[in-house]
């Protein structure tokens, strides 16, 4: 029977049901249609182990009726009583049919010899129970996992090529869980539940099947407690599984309260609040704790609650056994047949066989229904179209010299909600632009309009006279470099993160790249320099070390067109001037596309657009917009003059040592 732990981790799993089962199982068959020699490798070996456990039962019979106990036909207030049926001895039944003389007769070496048959034939049928039940699990087990890893292959596979409005929809938190929380749901009910219900439903019907073609009166006496075993089963199941949910409830109140607590600790410390902080932490702890308590109460009353009914079922075998064959009367007196003592201890095997499967079958079938709801997110996943997608004729984009056009472009995240609004515009080749504006005028739309991440709902976007539309993703991405704010390194060494710009770069072209945006000189100073393994997300590295890296990787895939989505924003002044430096080689021929909140980046670009409201309000260079006193004029005086006024300061102060030397 399955232990309390055990039966406790099941239970604590979140219960759901699919909407379309049957859709979903066939989903699930399509997955095991190529692996379906070891499904029916694993199911024919638990037919034979099932096997094993009905038969042996039979022979611990015929152990009591031929050897311990057995009986002549005989005569008993007028009704013949028929003798024992020794079928696996066909001498001690001879004996039997002669008679008791005869049956005394028979020699003890022998009665020794076929009970020695029996207790050998019973601990091969357990033996070989125990071996096939193993081989039928590690089938399966094997099976459910050349599946899984198939499932998550084609969700990597799916969720690498969804687009970028899908992610800006959908929490990456529930992605997560399709890869991780729904396909371990399933990996369990591969691996252990399907077939632990499967052999369980099984060894039921066929130990029913036994015992009613035993003596079908006998049968219906026995079972009598099943259905109170089975309800009693489904009640405290279900309740468990409520306090568990509960619990998980109240769990997470206690970490989101700890995790607030500990991010500010700094501001609970500043207003003296710490005894405050602790009382609400008491309180959400003692309800976490309660929640667990009557979860392990519902928990661990199930398998004492079953145990005692199995033990009420073995004492309605005994007594009603018992009494038949002591009074060597019909059971209840409505028996066609005196039942013999090998029976009721057949019986009593049949009866412990029957109790362990309904507790297995009532705590792994909501685990099962989980797995099943959760095969259906991920199919639901897998189902998902792909918005941006290459044309079926579409071309390979060729070397990119730099012409980007925006006709008339529309496009938005939303339907009926547009971010660009007729936005039209012409970069020539090498020419730098730089992109500004308010939030939520639509600046980084245009940015991801041009590697195609979005597709624009009316216009088109044009590089060098050839729609985006037209040529493959790859293609296209391949000769776009992008710089982000918000940088992401793996969890790598340095060398191979800025490899990723050039996958087959060697090490003296990653170095070159990382000298010529002056990454080199805090790398060198790492522990184990370029072979330093960063932790996730770069920790460890400050925000404009983590830049200068994704810069350089930029740097090594030697693009086309470049685009900086306020690249510089996160760096100091010196680190942003060696930036500066180093983009003035890499922009030369190259058309570039910058968004940032610094006048130094902004200062040198060949066009300024100033958008607001998904529109283009003023275009030109930086002196002739500010010349116009518009827009971007407030825009600079609200914004830039701060940086300006530093700079003239310390340019003063250079002029003047110079002219003092």
């Amino acid at each position: 029977m399955m232990g309390i732990d055990g039966g406790r981790r099941l239970m604590e799993g979140e219960t759901s049901k699919a909407a379309n089962v049957s859709a979903t199982l066939g989903r699930f068959w399509g997955y095991f249609r190529g692996n379906a020699i070891g499904v029916i490798i694993a199911l024919a070996l638990v037919v034979v182990v099932t096997w094993t456990q009905v038969t042996a039962p039979d022979y611990i019979g015929q152990a009591v009726d031929c050897y311990f106990y057995p009986r002549v036909a005989q005569s008993f207030g007028g009704q013949e009583i028929p003798g024992s049926n020794c079928w696996f001895d066909p001498t001690v039944q001879t004996a039997v049919n002669g008679g008791q003389e005869s049956l005394n007769a028979v020699p003890l070496d022998a009665k020794l010899t076929g009970l020695g048959s029996i207790v050998l034939i019973l601990l091969g049928l357990f033996a070989l129970g125990s071996v096939l039940n193993g081989l039928a699990f590690f089938a399966m087990s094997r099976t459910g996992q050349t599946v899984l890893k198939k499932m998550r292959q084609d969700l990597f596979l799916k969720m690498q090529n969804l687009s970028m409005g899908y992610y800006s929809e959908h929490e990456v938190g529930n992605l997560m869980s399709r890869i991780t929380s729904d396909t371990d749901t399933i990996q369990q009910v591969f691996g252990f539940a399907l077939l632990s219900v499967i052999s369980g439903a099984l060894l039921i019907v066929w130990v029913m099947i036994k015992m009613l073609q035993s003596n079908w009166v006998y049968a219906l006496i026995s079972l009598s407690i099943v259905p109170v075993m089975f309800f009693a089963t489904v009640y405290l199941s279900n309740q468990a599984r409520k306090a568990y949910r509960k619990s998980r409830q109240e769990m997470g109140n206690v970490n989101a309260g700890l995790q607030e607590s500990i991010a500010g600790v700094r501001e609970v410390q500043a207003f003296n609040r710490e005894e405050e902080s602790i009382d609400q932490f008491r309180l959400r702890n003692a309800a976490n704790r309660d929640a667990n308590v009557r979860a392990a109460s519902f928990t661990s009353a199930l398998n004492p609650v079953l145990e005692a009914l199995g033990y009420v079922a073995v004492g309605i075998v005994v007594v009603a056994g018992g009494l038949s064959v002591l009074r060597n009367q019909p059971l209840l007196g409505i028996g066609v047949e005196i039942i013999s003592l090998g029976t009721v201890f057949a019986f009593l095997q049949y009866v412990q066989r029957f109790n362990q499967p309904i507790t297995q079958i009532a705590v792994l079938w909501a685990n099962i229904q989980s797995a099943i709801a959760g095969g259906e997110r991920i199919f639901g996943l897998l189902d998902t179209e792909i918005e941006i997608q290459d044309k079926p004729n579409a071309k390979l984009m060729p070397e990119i010299q730099g012409r980007v056009e925006f006709s008339q472009v529309e496009a938005g995240y939303k339907v009926d909600q547009p971010v660009l609004k007729g936005v039209d515009f012409t970069a020539e080749t090498g020419q730098m632009i730089a992109i500004v504006g308010p939030t939520g005028a639509g600046k980084t739309t245009i940015i991801n309009l041009i590697p195609r991440f979005y597709e624009v709902t009316s216009g088109s976007v044009r590089i060098d006279g050839i729609d985006v539309r037209d040529v493959t993703q790859d293609s296209l991405r391949s000769q776009i470099g992008i710089v982000l704010q918000d940088t992401f390194l793996f969890s790598d060494t340095v060398m191979n993160n800025i490899r990723y710009g050039r996958l087959g770069a060697t090490d003296e072209d990653v170095i070159a790249a990382a000298k010529m945006v002056a990454a080199d000189t805090f790398i060198e100073r790492l522990p184990e320099g370029y072979q330093t393994v960063l932790g996730e997300r770069g920790s460890g590295l400050s925000q404009g070390q983590r830049q200068l890296i994704a810069i350089a990787r930029v740097a090594l895939m030697n693009p086309r067109i470049l685009i900086l989505d306020e690249a510089t924003s996160s760096v100091d002044t010196r680190t942003e001037r060696l930036i500066q430096k180093a983009f003035e080689q890499i922009l030369k021929g190259r058309t570039s596309f910058v968004i940032a909140h610094r006048l130094s980046t902004i200062r040198n670009a060949n066009v300024v657009m100033m958008l607001k409201d998904g529109e283009i309000i003023e275009r030109g260079t930086h002196q002739t917009l500010l010349a116009k006193q518009g827009a971007y004029y407030d825009l600079y005086m609200s914004q830039f003059r701060r940086e300006e006024e530093p700079e003239a300061s310390m340019n003063g102060k250079v002029e003047t040592a110079v002219e003092k030397s």
